[in-house]
């Protein structure tokens, strides 16, 4: 694990455990259970909603929304995820992504709820899932599925984690880096294969990562590609090696409107 990783998971062990004094896993698991009987708040299928655009002819986009990040800063200033996730959901986004990592990403659970209230598309709560008192969590904000990050988890965490999500009706999202990483992905049962080209330990990114990587992805699984996506020959490029679905921030997030962005890089 890289430097960053490893301190943003020692952050969130505390942060977890300090969440959990405040409102306990009973209570969690209560209101998941709850917004599963609601027809407004049970999950929207978020891996439903990227297929079927990419069943369409059209790319299957996660549009991000985070207001900072560890190795950028503050990407947006005037920064208002209602405004942004109506946007995202006119221009043609198949999902949402939202940050609620506070202490690295600026980020706030408050955000996810606005932004899925705003709009009628599936949201992915974007976080350092550790424990499965954060997808009780998730559920419980209203979130459609999870991250689990293949560099800050064991194997055997992720399986377990993968269940209690799943038992929960959320999809997830497994997210990797490298060759070990994926090996390790491919023991979970979700179909929705994250890659993500920026390198944790350097943040550097390079799109090649993906590219280099998919020969080992069996059929039946849908890659994601994820950061460096910033201009329509980045888009193309994936494109032409078959890949449809793509989580994209930083480049949305810097624009005046995020969804006209949106709307320009793949429409």
């Amino acid at each position: 694990m890289s430097d960053i990783l490893e301190k943003i998971v020692a952050t969130k062990k505390v942060e977890v455990a300090a969440d959990s004094q405040k409102i306990s896993l009973a209570n969690q698991r209560e209101q998941a259970e709850e917004n599963n009987r609601d027809e407004t708040l049970k999950p929207r299928g978020f891996i439903h909603s990227i297929n079927q655009k990419i069943a369409s002819g059209k790319a299957g986009v996660i549009a991000e929304i985070k207001k900072a990040s560890p190795s950028k800063g503050i990407l947006r200033e005037h920064f208002h995820p209602a405004e942004i996730a109506q946007s995202y959901a006119n221009n043609g986004a198949a999902c949402l992504s939202v940050l609620t990592d506070r202490n690295y990403f600026q980020g706030a659970n408050a955000y996810l709820q606005s932004a899925r209230a705003a709009c009628s598309i599936p949201v992915l709560r974007k976080d350092f899932t550790i424990d499965s008192y954060q997808i009780y969590e998730a559920r419980a904000l209203g979130a459609d599925a999870i991250l689990l990050i293949v560099a800050c988890l064991e194997r055997n965490q992720m399986q377990e984690l993968e269940a209690c999500a799943h038992e929960l009706g959320l999809d997830v999202l497994v997210e990797v880096h490298s060759a070990p990483e994926l090996e390790q992905a491919l023991d979970l049962k979700t179909p929705l294969l994250g890659i993500n080209n920026r390198n944790l330990k350097t943040f550097e990114v390079t799109l090649q990562t993906t590219l280099s990587l998919l020969s080992m992805v069996p059929a039946g699984k849908t890659i994601v590609t994820e950061s460096g996506i910033m201009n329509r020959a980045d888009v193309q490029l994936m494109r032409n090696h078959h890949i449809n679905a793509f989580l994209v921030g930083e480049a949305l997030m810097r624009a005046t409107d995020p969804g006209v962005a949106l709307g320009e890089l793949f429409n």
